[in-house]
Order: structure tokens, then C-alpha cells, then sequence
């Protein structure tokens, strides 16, 4: 593991369980800044161990000056390599192993003149787990501690001087393990926690992707019923309508002339429901009256066109629906009647809106030819109906037989 500038977290995907350690780049997180927090930290310990030698150190001004210059050579030696060991993209065991060498040596340069320095551990054990891999950190640890105790022994120094060596170091040891391990215990839980992060705002991304092309998906599938249920059958009575005129329009100028009308009214009505569709407002026809009095015109328009007998009658007390409601009740009213002009041949159709206690069924039927509906595939209008029912929550019914005509109808609660 390695420390960026930053001071954030990351561990060496190729490193072993133990051969982990030290800090490295990753996300923002608690570890941010911690790079100038270890430089204070250097800071504030060497600054006191230097004074600690200049009150209690050498009482010659040669060995007080020799131990003072090995301590400040500490400085340049972290700044211009200690730094790129432990804050490095990528860690460097060479490099790492290197910088803590020099620690140790300029370490015990200082405490062979001074014998004040032992406060520098505080400082240097932590940047061995910084610097290079856990089981080189544990070595380095072990020399750093044991640098005063070889001091001591090498310049004869024995009895409760020696034993007092030897306890600081055991101290040191065993305290710079255990916390270094714990440290290293909390960075691995931080990286495991920067990857589930890293995996669920890739999720969250991903959902909301599919949510968005979902919703382009729906919206999609909603323009394309309200064209099918409104611009396209209104050109195709136009379309009929035109027809109708030619066939009159030498025989019956008359009724040419009425057809000629239904031609004209039927384009404006189609062109309100184009302007209404793009500006994503209401059915134009729901826009100027109430959902009864849109269904009524429906009614009268297809008997006009077909030359049959169509009815529209209301049951109960009408109320409002809400405007989702009625828009699919009046697109489930217009997609049937238009499928009575087209397949019906029906001399007769009926339109019922009834309103009950908590629901509302809006039921078309007519006498027509009638069909199998376990062998219809279903055409989109037929989908289109069942679907605008389900979306509000309604039950959609179809019923018919060869030669018994058409019924279909919408219960929807409201």
C-alpha cells in the first residue's frame, strides 16, 4: 500500500494478506490531508528531540553539534526521499527499504552522540508501515528499537542503564506492532468500504440508465397509443369520408355536401388533438366539455359516418375522474368505435357510461360479426385498450362470438 499527496487510502491489489501496508491514493475520505498531518507530526517530534539534546544531550559542543547535524540530516532525507517512499502512487519496496536504512543509520549516528534521541521513534516506527510492505515494516521496527540497545551495549554501558534500554525497546516493539497492525486493519476496512462505494454508485449509474431509457421506452409506447387512438383514426375517417364524397358527389350533392362537412370538422378536431399531444395537454375534447358530453359526440360522429344507429347513455350520477381516467376511458370509447368501423358491418352500436357507488364501466357494444377471441392475435388497438386499463388500475373485459356482435368494456374504480 501506498499514500498519495492527499494523504487518501489504497492497498496493492497484487499484495498478499501480509505483505499489505502503508497508504496509498483512493477516494476523499478520513485519510485526506493526512500526508501534512505526518509531516507536522515528523515535525513536532524531531523539533523536540533536538531540543532534549541540546538541554540533556553531550557536554562536549563537538558530539552535541555531530548528534544535532544527524538529527537535521533527517530532514532533506525525508523531504526529498522519505516523501516519494510512503506517498507514491505506486508502491516502491526498494525505494522504501533504502529511506528507512538511512533512518536507522542517521538514528544511530544521533543516539551514539546524544543517548537523547529515543523520542524519535515515536515518529519514525509509523513511517515503516508507510513506506514499505507489513513484513519489511515489522524488520524495520525491530532494528529502529534495538538501535539504542546495541548503542548501549557496544559503549559499554551495562546494569540498570542496559536493562532500561532493553525495556524501552521491548516497549517499542511490541506497542509499534500492535498499533501499526491496527492501523493497517482500518485502511483495509477503508478500501473494502472505497470498493463497495466505488460498485454501488456504479449500480445506482446503471439503474439509473435503465430507469431513463425505460422511461423513453414508456413514454414512447404513450405517444404511440395516443397517435394510434387519435391522429391516426381521425385520418382514417377521413380518409372514408373522402371516399364517400366522391361516390355522392354526382348523385347526392347533398349528401356530398354533409360528408364534405364531417370531412372538414373531423381535420379541426384532429388537428386540436395534434396541438393537445404536443403540448402534452388534455384530449382536446375533454378540454371543452365533460367526459359525457365527449363520449356523446363520439357516438353521434360514428353514426354520422357509418349510417348506423349508435346510442350513448349515462347511468348514475356523473362526477369527476380525474383527468388519467377519463383521458383513458375517452381513448378506450374512441379505439372501440373505431374498430365497429372498421371489422363490425354493425347496423347497431350502444356506448354506456355508468357510474356506481366507488366505480365507474364505460361499455361499447355493438351487433356486428362478432369474432373468436381465443383465436384473435390481438392487433395493437386491442393491446392499447387493455393496457390504458391496467395502467389505472382498471379491468379490462372483451367479449364476443362469430355472428353475436361486440362488447367491450372498462371497470375502473374512482
Amino acid at each position: 500500500m501506498s499514500a498519495d499527496p492527499a494523504g487518501c487510502v489504497s492497498v496493492d491489489a497484487n499484495a498478499g494478506p501480509g505483505d499489505r501496508a502503508g497508504i496509498g491514493p483512493g477516494p476523499p475520505d478520513a485519510w485526506a490531508g493526512g500526508q501534512y498531518r505526518w509531516d507536522a507530526y515528523f515535525a513536532v517530534i524531531l523539533a523536540g528531540t533536538l531540543a532534549i539534546v541540546q538541554i540533556a544531550g553531550p557536554t562536549t559542543l563537538r558530539a552535541d553539534l555531530a548528534a544535532t547535524a544527524a538529527l537535521l540530516a533527517m530532514v532533506p532525507w525525508y523531504l526529498l526521499v522519505g516523501r516519494r517512499a510512503m506517498y507514491r502512487e505506486q508502491p516502491n519496496a526498494r525505494l522504501g527499504t533504502g529511506y528507512l536504512a538511512g533512518l536507522i543509520v542517521l538514528l544511530a549516528v544521533a543516539e551514539s552522540l546524544a543517548g537523547s534521541d529515543i523520542f524519535m521513534l515515536l515518529a519514525l516506527c509509523p513511517q515503516c508501515f508507510m513506506a514499505v510492505p507489513y513484513r519489511r515494516a515489522l524488520v524495520a521496527v525491530v532494528a529502529l528499537n534495538l538501535t539504542p540497545v546495541l548503542i548501549a551495549i557496544a559503549s559499554g554501558k551495562g546494569g540498570a542503564a542496559l536493562g532500561v534500554a532493553v525495556g524501552v525497546a521491548a516497549l517499542g516493539i511490541a506497542f509499534s506492532i500492535a498499533f501499526g497492525s491496527w492501523i493497517l486493519k482500518i485502511i483495509d476496512q477503508s478500501n473494502e468500504r472505497a470498493e463497495l462505494i466505488a460498485q454501488l454508485e456504479l449500480t445506482r449509474a446503471q439503474l439509473a440508465e435503465a430507469n431513463r431509457e425505460a422511461g423513453m421506452l414508456a413514454e414512447r409506447e404513450r405517444l404511440a397509443g395516443e397517435i394510434h387512438d387519435t391522429i391516426a383514426q381521425g385520418f382514417t375517417s377521413i380518409v372514408m369520408l373522402t371516399q364517400a364524397v366522391q361516390a355522392a358527389i354526382d348523385t347526392d350533392p347533398a349528401l356530398a355536401s354533409r360528408q364534405l362537412a364531417q370531412v372538414i370538422q373531423t381535420a379541426r378536431e384532429n388537428l386540436d388533438e395534434a396541438r393537445a399531444l404536443v403540448a402534452g395537454l388534455a384530449p382536446a375534447m375533454l378540454a371543452s366539455g365533460t367526459l359525457a358530453q365527449a363520449l356523446a359526440r363520439l357516438t353521434d360522429r360514428a353514426a354520422d359516418e357509418l349510417g348506423i344507429t349508435a346510442a350513448f347513455e349515462v347511468n348514475g350520477s356523473p362526477r369527476s375522474l380525474g383527468t388519467g381516467t377519463e383521458v383513458v376511458l375517452l381513448r378506450v370509447c374512441q379505439e372501440a368505435l373505431s374498430n365497429v368501423r372498421k371489422h363490425a358491418q354493425a347496423r347497431q352500436a350502444q356506448v354506456r357510461l355508468r357510474y356506481a357507488e366507488g366505480r365507474v364501466c364505460l361499455e361499447v357494444a355493438d351487433d356486428g360479426v362478432g369474432f373468436d377471441p381465443e383465436s384473435l392475435n390481438g392487433g395493437y388497438g386491442l393491446r392499447g385498450m387493455r393496457a390504458r386499463a391496467v395502467d389505472i388500475g382498471g379491468n379490462f373485459t372483451l367479449r364476443s362470438a362469430p355472428g353475436a356482435g361486440t362488447s367491450i368494456s372498462v371497470e375502473v374504480l374512482a
